[in-house]
């Protein structure tokens, strides 16, 4: 993940969020390339960002909603995964074609919203988001 892509994402996020929000921009290892917390947002929204952007970049899944899904059914592998990957929507990876080039969380509104948000700021980016 360039820095200049990075802070895209963020000015994307904090452009079309529908209310306060924490984003969080991964490399491809889970580790900070560029993050913002909107006046107003909770104080948890950036731990919840990070987690996100953390596991969507780190796990095999594209988004932290596809990581839930496979291990829903399973306690035993969920609690098999790394302590600080979370399940919560609102994480997706980020790709250069078909490389993995880093993750965005986004937390602060609806599971739903989050991940809306993350996946249009990616894309503004000039990149392609997990689904």
């Amino acid at each position: 993940m360039k820095l200049e892509q990075a802070q895209a994402i963020v000015a994307a996020v904090g452009a079309e969020a529908a209310g306060p929000v924490s984003v969080f921009v991964a490399d491809a290892h889970g580790e900070l390339v560029a993050a913002a917390t909107m006046d107003g947002a909770a104080p948890d929204t950036r731990l919840n960002a990070q987690r996100k952007a953390y596991t969507a970049a780190r796990s095999d899944a594209r988004s932290t909603r596809a990581l839930a899904e496979k291990a829903r059914d399973d306690p035993v592998e969920r609690a098999s995964f790394d302590p600080f990957f979370t399940f919560f929507l609102g994480g997706l990876a980020a790709f250069e074609g078909d490389r993995r080039v880093g993750a965005v969380g986004v937390s602060g509104l609806e599971g739903e919203s989050d991940e809306a948000l993350a996946r249009q700021a990616i894309e503004a980016a000039g990149l392609s988001a997990g689904s």
